[in-house]
């Protein structure tokens, strides 16, 4: 199935797997790329050496392209960034917006530069520096998230940009890829979906807690880390939302000894991040320590499998999943029935 991102990046079919942190490693990345999509890799939760490591192990495991989500502002992300050219990674994608000299530096190497935005306004600004495409997420899709529903966030993108456009939120099946395509959009990304396959190395248990949701099962919280956060709803979550100011305090306190033991993150650190963060945005303190600790919270559930202890980021498309399938099948069957839909109404 040819469209502008196939074309663009030398996949064999629009279908992304997103770049989720503690999910998105060489397995699954490479697995997508094998399956003939878009595999991207989430390094927000690497060092640069395990970003390192993962980059070689997937191509050691496909020759296919893939990508890397990049955190634009990460201190080593000029590292990474020269990672990517020496290792001839094909796509960079951001969730942050990249500067203007990082996409010229990355598309002079013949990296494709992809940002994610969540406003048309975003969309106008990252192709206005060069990016090559972007990918736009509704409000329907897990993690951080706006208030938008795709249908209509995706189309005042599309005619606010000239760049190939890839639609996320609430994507998981050929229907959901043949509706994008009608849009105008040049693909889908997916990010529940590819959690849950056998390929991802999410605990079976956490992915059973994820598949005996209804869509009813996630909820938007500010609580977490002061920004919106879809997420399942699980013990963690329900006491952050139930709590008030100085028990979400005592609880985030809680958390933060707790998951700087894990990080091995120093406490001058956590704080510096802490004080920027609290400068920068409407947060509380509350929200702010947990903030500085909610990789580690996602680390719990998504790596540990502590459901109790854990944050798991989720779409609300959780509640219409009820399999785990290979994930080179997924694709095949995603674009076999898009392909199957589209031909149905030219008929």
């Amino acid at each position: 199935m040819k469209t502008r991102l196939t074309e663009l990046t030398g996949v064999r079919h629009p279908v992304v797997q997103t770049g989720m942190g503690w999910v998105a490693g060489p397995r699954l990345v490479s697995a997508t790329a094998e399956g003939g999509g878009l595999g991207i890799l989430g390094s927000a939760t690497m060092t640069f050496d395990e970003l390192e490591t993962a980059v070689k192990e997937v191509k050691s495991r496909t020759s296919a392209p893939f990508g890397v989500n990049l955190r634009a502002d990460a201190d080593d992300a000029g590292r990474r960034v020269d990672l990517l050219i020496r290792e001839n990674v094909r796509v960079a994608s951001f969730a942050l917006a990249p500067k203007k000299d990082m996409i010229a530096k990355l598309k002079d190497h013949g990296v494709v530069v992809v940002p994610s935005v969540g406003a048309a306004r975003h969309a106008e600004k990252v192709a206005s520096w060069g990016a090559d495409a972007v990918v736009v997420q509704g409000g329907e899709g897990g993690g951080h998230t706006g208030g938008v529903a795709t249908t209509l966030l995706l189309p005042s993108v599309l005619d606010a940009v000239d760049i190939p456009v890839v639609a996320a939120g609430g994507f998981f099946d050929g229907r959901g890829l043949a509706a994008a395509l009608a849009y105008g959009a040049a693909g889908i990304g997916m990010g529940t979906r590819f959690l849950l396959t056998r390929e991802s190395t999410v605990p079976d248990a956490v992915k059973q807690a994820y598949l005996a949701r209804d869509l009813n099962g996630t909820i938007v919280t500010r609580k977490v880390d002061g920004l919106p956060h879809r997420v399942l709803r699980t013990g963690l979550v329900d006491g952050l939302e139930a709590a008030g100011t100085l028990g979400g305090l005592g609880r985030a306190a809680a958390n933060a000894v707790r998951f700087r033991r894990l990080s091995g993150l120093s406490w001058t650190s956590l704080l510096r991040e802490g004080v920027r963060m609290k400068r920068s945005g409407q947060r509380t303190w509350a929200q702010v320590l947990m903030a500085a600790n909610t990789p580690m919270l996602l680390r719990a559930g998504l790596v540990d499998g502590d459901l109790g202890a854990g944050v798991l980021a989720s779409g609300q498309v959780v509640g219409l999943l009820a399999d785990l399938p290979r994930v080179g099948d997924l694709i095949e069957r995603i674009v076999a029935d898009a392909d199957g839909i589209l031909r149905g109404l030219c008929a």
